[in-house]
């Protein structure tokens, strides 16, 4: 058992060495692929949506002027922080002279909240945006700390910051294309949010104004499989566009930022969700209560409670692994990338079985071996563990040359602005 522990041990060790030698990442699209896109926007990123994993990136983490994509975050906010939408906002005279696209609010107006969100998330009122902020927290600036203390805490955005609920220009409202698609990716996992950004057409009948709300998110007209999200423009910024797409069991979110055109807009994101599905897969990799070590007679350490999945390229069988902490490791052509983690098994818990990870449910993955360690089911000899030894001081020499050359791709790829 002890013999067993220490080569767990350095299986997580060698892992980690991978890791670090061949510059891991969860951007995975190869060189010469991402050549194909050209895209015209200057920050691009793809992500799918159940896992989180970057497909393919431009200028991810570079600041820029978000537009009306910031009212993804005002709706997500004040959807998660009012319980009952159906209570009624009275509209100020702040909100109602609010600049920009208007749904036409009228001072005084009474307009219930739900509704304010669709006119704000599908017609990009900023008169709707301003009015929400303001009956959540009296005031736009109060909402503005909400919003920046809810996407870093709840979506992990680190380089974003907003100083108004509407996305009007300000050279202190910053987003990147990764921290929106980490906002958007949850804000997607909402069932309310999802519908309201996913609605095309519907009446509208206000005070001053009566006339039916038209999403003005082209993809939901013409592209297969539309679920959302939001675009935005304003001189600043450029043309921005959060969109998001759903065929199969796969849904990927692609956000761009600064491009020069409504045309240009929408034609980089259909072409970037079209070489996502073009080229990728979800996978499930294990089902929920599925123990760890697979297939093996040891006690089981560790045990899954949802199912975990993972995207790798069309036609891959991924090589799975458990490292000491419960990470599930999976090496592909894209690198390395942590697809979930599972949980110590308890004394008191029940474990339904012991069985290999499948990288197609009913399927079991091959496990390769320069990149997941082969799971040992007897006590090593002394001089299997010296051939390990050798093995890995072999693989690290061989993946410091890889990552030399890796490297020298990667400069190349940053010189071509990619």
């Amino acid at each position: 058992m002890i013999a067993h522990r220490i080569s767990r041990l350095g299986a997580s060790l060698l892992l980690l060495l991978i890791n670090v030698f061949c510059f891991a990442s969860p951007v995975i699209a190869a060189e010469e692929e991402q050549d194909q896109l050209k895209l015209a926007s200057e920050s691009a990123i793809l992500m799918d949506a159940r896992t989180g994993i970057v497909l393919v990136q431009k200028n991810a983490e570079k600041q820029q002027f978000p537009a009306s994509i910031t009212k993804i975050v005002t709706g997500i906010v004040a959807i998660e922080n009012e319980s009952v939408l159906s209570n009624v906002v009275t509209v100020s005279k702040e909100a109602r002279r609010e600049d920009g696209t208007r749904i036409y609010l009228a001072e005084g107006e009474q307009v219930t909240l739900d509704k304010l969100l669709f006119g704000m998330l599908m017609n990009s009122g900023n008169d709707a945006a301003t009015a929400i902020a303001e009956y959540i927290d009296g005031s736009k600036a109060k909402f503005a700390e909400r919003m920046n203390a809810f996407v870093k805490e709840k979506a992990g955005a680190e380089h974003t910051n907003f100083v108004n609920p509407s996305g009007l220009p300000d050279k202190a409202q910053v987003t990147t294309a990764l921290d929106m698609a980490r906002i958007s990716r949850y804000a997607m996992q909402n069932e309310t949010f999802r519908k309201i950004v996913a609605t095309k057409k519907m009446p509208w009948v206000g005070q001053e104004w009566t006339s039916s709300l038209i999403n003005h998110n082209q993809l939901l007209k013409d592209y297969d499989g539309a679920t959302g999200i939001k675009n935005g423009y304003t001189e600043a910024s450029g043309f921005t566009l959060v969109g998001s797409a759903k065929r199969g069991d796969m849904e990927l979110i692609g956000v761009l930022l600064k491009s020069p055109s409504k045309s240009a807009v929408y034609s980089d994101m259909r072409n970037l969700l079209d070489f996502g599905f073009e080229h990728f897969e979800l996978k499930q990799l294990l089902s929920a209560n599925q123990a760890y070590p697979f297939e093996s007679a040891e006690p089981a350490e560790f045990i899954t409670r949802e199912p975990i999945w993972t995207v790798v390229p069309k036609g891959e069988t991924p090589s799975v692994s458990v490292n000491v902490q419960g990470e599930v490791i999976v090496q592909s052509s894209m690198g390395l990338v942590t697809a979930g983690i599972m949980e110590p098994v308890k004394p008191e818990l029940p474990v339904v079985a012991l069985s290999a990870p499948a990288a197609e449910p009913e399927q079991v993955p091959e496990m390769s071996s320069a990149a997941s360690v082969q799971l040992e089911k007897q006590e090593p000899s002394g001089s299997t563990n010296l051939t390990i030894f050798l093995t890995w001081l072999g693989l690290i020499v061989y993946l410091a040359i890889l990552a030399y050359i890796r490297f020298n791709r990667k400069k190349r790829e940053r010189s071509r602005g990619l």
